[in-house]
């Protein structure tokens, strides 16, 4: 949901060298059985700030069709892409007003089709981000429903009487602050919004807003697309008789009272509709994929989301993993154990990172070591078994670059909870291409969003020039996880669980593993590792990746882990 609210480098391989592009690339080698996003590198783009092409300082499609090649070379398998359907802005294109169309401002169909075609063409998928909980108080659908009582699709949205104009139907209060009703002087009515007035929620429990919302999946799937990122997929529900939430004590940032909300998220009848969209995915050719925005309040809550028979979402988000915000081995041990295993026996699924959270190289740096925290992050991210998501310039380092004064602010949310709610426009920037002006984003005067000060460093450009960078480093560790069999089809078991400071576990091949070890603390640290019991007879690794520094092989009696520091080393 969104994310105030809810909830120098030394890789020293066998070989001695960094793999190139081409290698970084190549077909992963697994099953042929098994699904092709089980093994993905999913790569989330903002399409408003990822590459202009137009110079009118907003990112478009041309702008990332242009920049394929680069993600080529990084090594992703998929990209996630934001909304860019028409939409008032109101909330940056989660407010949709046509499902099934490219906004003007980011280019046409014609454009779209072409970043298809041409992703397909270096084996890279499109995802499109599906927001079926509302749409647009601009969308013919809401334009009709609230026109009359009796018109045909009044219930299509959740319409109910109040008490009059000052008194709404319960006192459920939005994600962005106040109330969740608006009162319609015209009808005489209140209509439903969890996010934004301008949002208003559609009825699930009417079938024919079931049938429409399916005729759009089909739609983007017969234009190629892989699959769906579901929007606040939970909140699809809410209770008929409209109970109050329960109010806890405080106040939000908005100034409201809290409430548990527990009347209008997660009901069992979102279940129904997921198991409906799956097998409409499912119809369709080439292993479609839906990942879902699902948190949840424990593992057993998020796991309910895979279906019983896992027939609903393969890949829910996990947010557990990604809101721990501290380097702490004990609560990435449990976290990582717990999801490994999950009740419903789902793919497992990992982030750090998306439009809606501060950056993690900001989240978990120190404001001296974050150059070796990123690298450490990642290697988490992408030698975990489970599919990873990558929020777009988190491989070069992208720090948040959060407004100055409320003034500065784009995104809404700001604008109502200033000061205490700065927004989400931070971690929204443009993406950082090379040193000249707006980071090379555009050639506009000006971009939507101004870039950090640190771009002159932490660009494409830069970085792919700089063996040591954190751009190097993630290819490599991409390239790793395409090609060691370990990485690949290897199971996951902790090694080492006692120690406060550095997270181990060992990938487990059929015949090699691979150990990871991840020092968490400012201090050098020494590690003993026996790994008999996991059926490892080795008293030494071959390095295969190491940070800051490592040596060919290393001895597992006797394992020192610089500050931060990584070691990934094979074994057998």
């Amino acid at each position: 949901m969104k994310r105030r609210i809810w909830s120098g480098l030394l890789a020293l391989i066998v070989a001695g060298t960094f793999a190139s592009p081409s290698l970084a690339t190549e077909p992963i080698k697994t099953s042929s059985a098994e699904p092709w996003w089980k093994h993905a590198v999913i790569y989330e783009i903002y399409p408003r700030s990822f590459a202009d092409s137009n110079n009118d300082g907003m990112g478009d499609i041309k702008g990332i069709t242009s920049k394929l090649d680069y993600l080529k070379g990084l090594g992703v398998d998929a990209l996630w892409l934001t909304p860019c359907y028409p939409s008032p802005q109101v909330d940056f294109g989660y407010d949709i007003s046509d499902y099934c169309a490219i906004a003007p401002e980011y280019g046409t169909m014609a454009d779209f089709d072409e970043l298809v075609a041409e992703a397909k063409k270096r084996n890279i998928r499109i995802i499109m981000d599906l927001v079926m909980n509302h749409t647009s108080d601009k969308h013919p659908w809401f334009i009709e429903s609230s026109s009359s009582k009796d018109n045909p699709k009044r219930d299509w949205y959740i319409w109910r009487d109040g008490g009059g104009e000052t008194t709404p139907p319960n006192n459920w209060t939005s994600v962005f602050g106040h109330s969740t009703w608006k009162f319609d002087a015209k009808t005489n009515q209140y209509y439903y919004h969890l996010f934004y007035p301008e949002q208003p929620d559609l009825n699930y429990r009417n079938p024919e807003v079931r049938k429409a919302m399916y005729d759009v999946a089909k739609f983007w799937l017969d234009r190629g697309v892989a699959g769906f990122r579901l929007d606040a997929i939970m909140a699809l529900f809410e209770e008929i008789d409209l109970p109050d939430n329960p109010v806890v004590p405080g106040k939000n940032k908005f100034g409201d009272p809290n409430t548990e909300w527990i009347h209008n998220d997660r009901l069992p009848e979102v279940h129904d509709v997921l198991k409906e969209l799956r097998k409409v995915v499912d119809s369709y050719p080439d292993d479609r994929v839906i990942i879902g925005e699902t948190g949840g309040r424990d593992i057993n809550d998020v796991s309910a989301t895979y279906g019983k028979n896992l027939d609903e979402i393969q890949l829910p988000m996990n947010f557990f993993f990604a809101y721990i915000n501290k380097l702490s081995p004990s609560e990435f041990r449990t976290r990582i154990g717990e999801w490994d295993k999950n009740p419903a026996g789902g793919w497992p699924v990992y982030l750090f990172s998306n439009h809606d959270q501060i950056r993690h190289y900001v989240r978990y740096g120190d404001k001296v070591h974050n150059d070796d925290i990123a690298k450490l992050t990642a290697t988490m991210l992408l030698t975990l078994r489970g599919t990873p998501l990558l929020y777009y310039g988190e491989e070069l380092g992208m720090e948040n670059n959060d407004p100055k004064t409320k003034e500065d602010v784009q995104d809404p949310i700001g604008k109502i909870g200033w000061p205490e709610e700065i927004g989400r426009d931070g971690e929204r920037t443009p993406m950082q291409w090379n040193t000249s002006d707006n980071a090379g984003f555009t050639k506009a005067e000006k971009a939507w969003l101004p870039s950090p000060d640190s771009y002159k460093k932490y660009n494409v450009a830069s970085e792919e020039a700089d063996k040591n960078s954190i751009l190097n480093f993630y290819k490599e560790l991409i390239r790793l996880r395409r090609t060691e069999d370990p990485l690949i089809n290897g199971d996951y078991k902790a090694v080492d669980e006692q120690n406060k400071d550095v997270l181990s576990y060992v990938r487990r091949g059929e015949k090699k593993s691979i150990l990871v070890a991840l020092n968490m603390s400012p201090e050098s640290k020494t590690v003993v590792y026996d790994l008999k019991p996991f059926g490892i007879n080795s008293n030494s690794a071959k390095t295969l990746l190491a940070s800051p520094k490592g040596n060919n092989n290393a001895s597992l009696s006797h394992l020192t882990l610089p500050p931060f520091g990584v070691y990934i080393g094979q074994v057998q």
